[in-house]
């Protein structure tokens, strides 16, 4: 998939006044820390379109950005470790749960995951949830630039072998880094994929 145009739309924390449209959505999410808005940038071809921050946990709004002019891009507030107020965390948790059960227009959400850590309780039990809801997501593992081959797909093998305690297959998964371009077109074509199917369904 080409991206042609990627424009932000909204930022809000009410998933009642999210676009109205039906067009597909893709939800990214992860960590407070885990570099989604470098990978959202890199996915995109555009430097600056998800804001980057030094201070993990920035995002705490649910931000639409409008790709192709055909689906998209939904960027949720990290999970864990933000530097906010436990009222504030409260807060943005709670509309991160009403949009992942209210919106209708979620195609799959990607859960970002730090290849360079052994598998954090936290993105175990984000999975957990979502698995228990219904709600379909890969894993997309982050800063591949950062170990060597060999390690990252240790890494990758860590992450089956606990998940495959609980689960009866290893969720689809994509290893990336935004710094080198790593999984940018297995990533789209998935998504491009996912547009396809849906529709030939509609007609």
């Amino acid at each position: 998939m080409q991206i042609k145009s990627a424009e932000f739309v909204m930022s809000n924390s009410d998933v009642a006044k999210c676009p109205k449209s039906m067009l597909p959505e893709y939800a990214f999410i992860g960590r407070s820390n885990v570099g989604k808005s470098s990978l959202i940038n890199m996915l995109t071809g555009r430097k600056s379109l998800a804001k980057t921050s030094g201070r993990p946990g920035k995002t705490q709004l649910i931000n639409h950005f409008l790709i192709n002019k055909n689906w998209h891009l939904v960027d949720l507030p990290g999970y864990g470790y933000a530097r906010v107020s436990k009222t504030a965390k409260k807060t943005f948790q709670k509309f991160i749960t009403q949009y992942f059960a209210l919106r209708e227009q979620l195609v799959t959400a990607f859960v970002l995951v730090d290849i360079r850590h052994q598998p954090q309780t936290i993105d175990l039990e984000f999975m957990q949830w979502l698995g228990e809801n219904g709600i379909p997501f890969s894993i997309i593992f982050t800063k591949a630039d950062k170990l060597k081959p060999n390690a990252s797909i240790r890494h990758v093998e860590d992450y089956k072998n606990v998940l495959l305690e609980t689960w009866e297959a290893m969720p689809n998964y994509f290893i990336t880094s935004s710094s080198k371009d790593i999984g940018k077109e297995e990533v789209l074509n998935y998504i491009d994929e996912l547009n396809r199917n849906m529709d030939l369904i509609s007609n």
